[in-house]
């Protein structure tokens, strides 16, 4: 008997109803010869309540405090799933993140994996029960307080947790069938992907694409667990996410989808000396406030003036901590102003065989501009093109970019059964 790890979002647990559900598809998965271990987010917008009352009670609540809070949707979706799957005669025992063992660093928030050890889940599969563990938290292996990692964390830990036990495979249930060519709620044609490469998918969730989150596909792909994303509506086969030489190559499309963000913010840093050490400077001041950074263009220097700009794209959450930490600089660095923009978003075209097909660049922007999107910044990888447009010009960019590159569903298949994405 292989062992299977399943993890339920919230739009799946969303209420009694879902829950029931999720437990008749689990218990069916026993059934069918499998030692099954679920990986459960909180139910519907708990979170996101949470959250709300927190800064209801606390404009700036600790983030020991605030772990503890939000650590209690998931405790209480776990217990539930586990009540419900007992009512099917079947043995369930619920852990939380720190009982599964899942340990991490000590960063508040957005702490990291760096180690898991599942004996007790060990235990309870030997035991022959379904082991119901809470997503998205964890333990601090330096100071022992409880910890969470992040929006989407419940992804990591189910790929953390498939790692660990040498699962078969890590199925992540949402509410969408798959990994689509782009998102349904704009492009309705939008396709479902039935394999795609780590690489790609990494690019896609690096890029907006919600559908994975970023680090669990990282987690995946250095431990080569495959990843069955699946709608837990419905029982369409999905999209499989796995090493790029198990991805059929007759199959392969030059693109496979385009992705979207408009989570982000600009900051244009105005006439910066063009000296050794002051772009250092500048993204020095910017990692130590803990923000990540995004895409980064300098233009050319002005020789008249031995200036240039900097411009760069971090997560609009970060936005005023980074203008903070940059004004402390003025005088180190010199520059003249900052420049701030959140009505800005990120479309991205992603796709293996670009590498080998000339002309994408050339393809992608001309429909952008037959759309009438004007681009403010561009950046590359060997397979992806990202750009920055004006954020209410996103959905025509994508629309444009899908349709350029014949993505469209012959019949229409995207279906959204739940309405978060997750």
């Amino acid at each position: 008997m292989g062992i299977v790890v399943q993890k339920y979002g919230g739009s799946s647990v969303a209420d009694a109803t879902g829950v029931t559900r999720v437990a008749q598809r689990i218990v069916a998965t026993k059934q069918a010869g499998h030692h099954v271990v679920v990986v459960v987010s909180a139910m519907g917008d708990t979170t996101d309540e949470l959250l709300d009352l927190a800064n209801d009670i606390s404009p700036l609540p600790s983030g020991r405090e605030l772990d503890m809070l939000l650590t209690a949707g998931e405790r209480i979706s776990m217990a539930l799933l586990a009540m419900a799957i007992g009512n099917l005669g079947h043995e369930a025992r619920s852990f939380t993140g720190s009982q599964a063992g899942v340990i991490t660093d000590s960063a508040h928030g957005k702490a990291k994996i760096i180690d898991v050890t599942p004996g007790r889940i060990q235990a309870a599969i030997q035991d022959g029960a379904i082991a119901i563990v809470a997503g998205f938290q964890g333990v601090s292996q330096s100071s022992k307080d409880i910890t969470t990692l992040g929006r989407g964390g419940s992804d990591t830990t189910a790929v953390a947790l498939a790692a660990a036990l040498q699962a078969e495979v890590c199925e992540i249930y949402t509410d969408v069938d798959g990994v689509f060519t782009a998102d349904p709620r704009i492009v309705p044609s939008a396709q479902r992907i039935p394999a795609i490469s780590y690489e790609e998918m990494l690019e896609m969730a690096a890029s907006g694409a919600k559908i994975l989150h970023l680090r669990c596909v990282e987690y995946a792909r250095r431990h080569n667990m495959p990843i069955h994303v699946r709608s837990s509506f419905s029982h369409k086969t999905g999209t499989w996410v796995v090493d790029g030489s198990k991805v059929d190559s007759m199959e392969q499309a030059i693109i496979s989808g385009v992705a979207h963000d408009r989570s982000e913010a600009k900051i244009t840093v105005v006439g910066v000396p063009d000296k050794v050490g002051e772009a250092a400077r500048i993204f020095e001041a910017v990692a130590a406030a803990q923000i990540n950074i995004d895409m980064i263009v300098q233009n050319a220097t002005v020789a008249s003036t031995g200036l240039a700009d900097i411009s760069f794209t971090l997560p609009r959450a970060d936005g005023q901590t980074a203008m903070a930490a940059l004004a402390v600089l003025k005088d180190q660095v010199g520059y003249d102003t900052l420049l701030y923009d959140d009505g800005i978003g990120k479309v991205s075209l992603v796709g293996a065989g670009m590498r080998s097909h000339p002309g994408v660049s050339a393809g992608f922007f001309s429909a952008l501009a037959q759309a009438g999107v004007n681009i403010d910044m561009i950046s590359t990888s060997e397979i992806r093109i990202s750009v920055i447009v004006a954020e209410d010009q996103v959905d025509d960019a994508v629309t444009a970019a899908h349709a350029r590159f014949d993505l469209e569903a012959r019949d229409v298949e995207a279906v959204v059964y739940g309405g978060s994405g997750r």
